[in-house]
């Protein structure tokens, strides 16, 4: 038994080492529409499900800490997304006024205030920062100003053995996109410039080592001659050529700003969706490819679901690693459907496959 519960921490530690390789990206269609996309990375099942919260309820902050009461506050937008380890938070998700966020691991640079006596009446837990800007704000504008009236502490999260390391990234509907990050500097907010969010280190890092891959681009190259002789590209692709193909945080950053960046424009909503998945797929990673041996077993980090976010008509749209067919939750609907009650939606459905037929 006591062999057991050793090997069972071990795995909970290593779990949240490896869980950081999710990615951000956001894109904007020619009609005017903001799409903030992301996949979702762990190396376990997190256990998300479809979490609908209406317009008026009532929150309590700091759940996860037995006997405490922070902030309180009632939704004055109604929200929707995924939540994880069966908690009524939504960790990616948009609101009624097509306010979106992700929460995105950010391990080893993450650090939250200490939850005392005197801040515990405005304090809000890392993991629940969600529920209180989707809940709260319409622009990323009243998001920075809603910042400055909470403290945002850790609290202890039984699944991962620690309090959550999240930085989180927000768009609103006018196209703003910011980087949330709260380090032992404080809180920092960073212009999203570039349309890619990933993990640590922070996001000014990824800006500064973006300068090392300043000859990509999407043309091909031709070649060049030395001496008298011509030395052809091989192929295509050599406009990309020395893109990181790894999947590391700073390497996918750079990947996802090529793609972002370089990406065809799309007329509308729905063209932009597509593309925004089809980015994606690029980042998704099969169980097996990363992988560490512990007392207990195997752990894989795998992409346990992807998202793209419509901001204009406020769709959900998403897909998981069980099933691959993309789903979409219509968040006026949903909400209406609801009849101002929180709502659990299961999000994974049995994987199925059309058979083609003859006309």
């Amino acid at each position: 038994m006591k062999q057991l519960k050793i090997s069972l921490i071990t795995i909970l530690l290593f779990v949240y080492q490896i869980n950081n390789a999710c990615t951000g990206i956001v894109i904007k269609t020619k009609n005017g529409v903001v799409i903030p996309a992301r996949t979702m990375e762990f190396g376990f099942d997190v256990r998300s499900k479809l979490l609908v919260i209406p317009q008026g309820t009532d929150l309590t902050f700091l759940s996860s800490i037995d006997n405490k009461e922070g902030f309180k506050m009632r939704a004055k937008y109604g929200f929707a997304g995924m939540n994880a380890v069966e908690k009524q938070i939504v960790v990616d998700g948009v609101n009624e006024a097509g306010l979106y966020l992700g929460s995105f691991y950010f391990p080893g640079f993450a650090s939250f205030s200490t939850l005392t006596n005197s801040n515990q009446a405005n304090s809000v837990s890392s993991e629940e920062l969600g529920n209180y800007i989707l809940g709260s704000f319409a622009t990323v504008e009243e998001v920075i100003e809603g910042l400055k009236k909470i403290t945002v502490v850790g609290s202890f999260i039984e699944d991962i053995q620690g309090e959550a390391p999240f930085h989180y990234a927000v768009t609103d509907a006018n196209g703003r996109s910011i980087v949330i990050e709260y380090t032992d500097n404080g809180l920092n907010i960073h212009e999203n410039v570039v349309g890619a969010v990933c993990n640590s280190p922070n996001y000014e890092w990824h800006l500064t080592n973006l300068r090392n891959y300043v000859n990509l681009a999407p043309a091909n190259r031709h070649g060049f001659s030395l001496n008298g002789e011509k030395f052809a590209s091989l192929g295509e692709g050599s406009g990309m050529l020395g893109l990181p193909g790894d999947y590391t945080s700073s390497s996918r950053f750079v990947r996802a700003t090529a793609f972002v960046n370089t990406t065809l424009p799309s007329k509308d909503e729905e063209e932009g969706i597509f593309r925004a998945f089809h980015i994606l797929n690029a980042f998704d990673i099969p169980k097996g490819v990363i992988r560490e041996k512990t007392k207990g077993g195997v752990l894989t980090d795998y992409t346990v679901w992807t998202s793209a976010v419509d901001t204009k008509n406020k769709i959900y749209y998403y897909k998981t690693y069980n099933n691959q067919s993309i789903r979409k939750l219509n968040l006026p609907e949903i909400l209406k459907a609801s009849k101002g009650k929180i709502t659990i939606i299961e999000s994974e459905t049995n994987r199925s496959y059309e058979a083609v037929k003859l006309n």
